[in-house]
């Protein structure tokens, strides 16, 4: 079976910034952080993975349709700082580099490329990875879809299913965006009902199945929970439309076209040696070398063995 990958760049970029040092720079001063982490975890997916096809889907950095119909959709989030941004071509450049396709558009968030293509690929008959941070991906996941969280850089990758969706949060896929609803999103400064937490909202939509369902039966709601909802019925509905992913934009890569299939793998060994990722080298020519590295990249052209100089916790 076909697999296919689905990354949330924007989450992988600030893993990295946080996770590695910014004080890793090349020789000539450049700061690296943020490429080097995100290589490394594209490395590790592909080792662990090992996928037929793949897409990176990042956020354009424009106004959404969510930030029109919610002029503070997202407000409150802390800053990043500028040496995040100045980074951002870099990663850009690596992820050509890997021979790896991309998507953004200034109208949706990458959590819409990632449900219209996992959409797509799984009518497909494929099976999909979505690797991200971002809770909102949940509604995605069937049998033949899976959330992927990454943890210890990819060494530690929690999967989730719907079974694991439910085990853990109490809802199934379908249920979240109504229980976004309830409780609302802090990271996308959606507030949902006020005073109804993650227990209460699980609770309420196992017992009526969605957030139309709750609304419709409060007459069978206690008092006190009843005259939350009543309160905010407007937010709650508002916030759970927020939160309800977009699947149908028209697919600016084709399926087909993110196959990983004879991809040039001295273009990245180049960026490797240029940015000075000399443990990356390493650990990319071994992935070449491996069987799957056979099937899907060109052969590497003979070289010395790099001198190690790069951090190795990630």
């Amino acid at each position: 079976m076909d697999h296919l990958v689905l990354i949330d760049g924007h989450h992988l970029m600030y893993r990295a910034y946080w996770a590695i040092p910014r004080t890793l720079k090349t020789k000539e001063g450049e700061q690296t952080n943020v490429p080097f982490g995100v290589a490394s975890m594209t490395l590790a997916i592909l080792a662990q993975e090992q996928p037929t096809h793949m897409l990176f889907c990042f956020d354009a950095g424009e106004k959404t349709f969510r930030h029109e119909e919610n002029a503070t959709y997202k407000d409150g989030r802390a800053e990043t700082p500028d040496d995040f941004y100045i980074q951002i071509p870099r990663v850009n450049q690596l992820v050509e580099a890997f021979g790896i396709q991309a998507v953004s558009e200034a109208k949706y968030e990458a959590d819409d490329f990632l449900c219209t293509y996992a959409r797509a690929a799984e009518k497909e008959g494929m099976k999909v990875t979505i690797v991200t941070g971002d809770r909102d991906a949940f509604q995605l996941a069937t049998d033949n879809i899976r959330i992927a969280i990454p943890h210890k850089g990819y060494q530690q990758a929690e999967y989730l299913g719907p079974a694991e969706i439910e085990a853990k949060y109490g809802i199934r896929p379908d249920q979240v965006a109504s229980y976004k609803g309830l409780c609302g999103d802090s990271s996308d400064n959606l507030p949902g009902v006020k005073g109804i937490g993650p227990k209460g909202a699980a609770e309420l939509i196992q017992k009526f199945g969605s957030l139309k369902g709750i609304y419709e039966h409060l007459d069978e709601i206690k008092p006190v929970m009843r005259a939350k909802l009543e309160a905010d019925r407007e937010s709650a509905f508002f916030c759970e439309r927020m939160a309800e992913l977009v699947s149908d934009i028209p697919l600016a890569v084709s399926i087909q076209d993110l196959a990983l299939k004879n991809i040039e793998a001295s273009a990245l060994m180049s960026f490797f040696e240029e940015l000075q990722f000399t443990l990356l080298q390493r650990r990319f020519r071994s992935l070449v070398e491996g069987s799957y590295g056979k099937e899907h990249f060109l052969p590497l052209a003979a070289t010395p063995e790099p001198v190690e100089s790069q951090l190795t916790l990630f």
